[in-house]
């Protein structure tokens, strides 16, 4: 007679515990979260710099398109740790509930072209509530007469909503110009900051 060992029991709580601590602990280049937001599910990724990029999931072609670009663009290795995120979570969720009007959020800047940074730069110092056009912005990011390119780098901007492009408009009110989450998006962040729109 042989002595046997029981098999050991699964228990889910053990295991949803070990993928915590793997979270918390594992090295990963990027780090990244799915965020509820009123204008919909948001994909937020961060790198030890700060934050790569909020996404639109619906909008930038679902959770493994936006995790495929980060791969190619930053790193392959790439954890979903939602603990690392808690800060990003925390200023947006403060935002909505308008009790939050600038982000004091770390940024990785390596997803942006030079220009692109001046341009998102020059984005970032426009007061919630208010709005600019792209010809200042441009102006601003040191080319007047790049208002087209500037609206490019806008429209490539991988952190909306804390790099505010949604406060950028046309320039001589020809409307609301468009947006990377959709114009829909862009009219609801700027009814939430109490910007009348015509």
């Amino acid at each position: 007679m042989t002595d046997r060992l029981a098999p050991p029991i699964f228990d889910p709580a053990d295991a949803a515990a070990a993928a915590a601590r793997f979270a918390a602990t594992a090295p990963a280049d990027v780090s990244y979260a799915r965020v509820d937001s009123p204008v919909g599910t948001l994909v937020a990724a961060t790198t030890e710099r700060g934050l790569a990029c909020l996404s639109y999931e619906d909008h930038d072609g679902g959770l493994d398109a936006v995790l495929d670009r980060l791969a190619a663009k930053l790193s392959p290795r790439i954890l979903e740790a939602p603990a690392r995120l808690d800060d990003v979570r925390r200023e947006l969720d403060e935002y909505f509930e308008r009790r939050r009007t600038t982000f004091d959020l770390p940024i990785d800047w390596s997803l942006v072209s030079p220009f692109g940074r001046k341009v998102l730069a020059a984005t970032a110092t426009i007061p919630f509530g208010e709005i600019s056009t792209y010809a200042k912005v441009a102006a601003e990011a040191g080319n007047p007469k790049a208002s087209r390119a500037a609206g490019n780098a806008l429209g490539a901007n991988p952190m909306p909503i804390v790099v505010p492009c949604h406060r950028v408009l046309h320039t001589g009110g020809k409307g609301i110009g468009s947006y990377t989450g959709g114009v829909h998006r862009k009219e609801a962040l700027l009814r939430l900051e109490g910007v009348l729109l015509g």
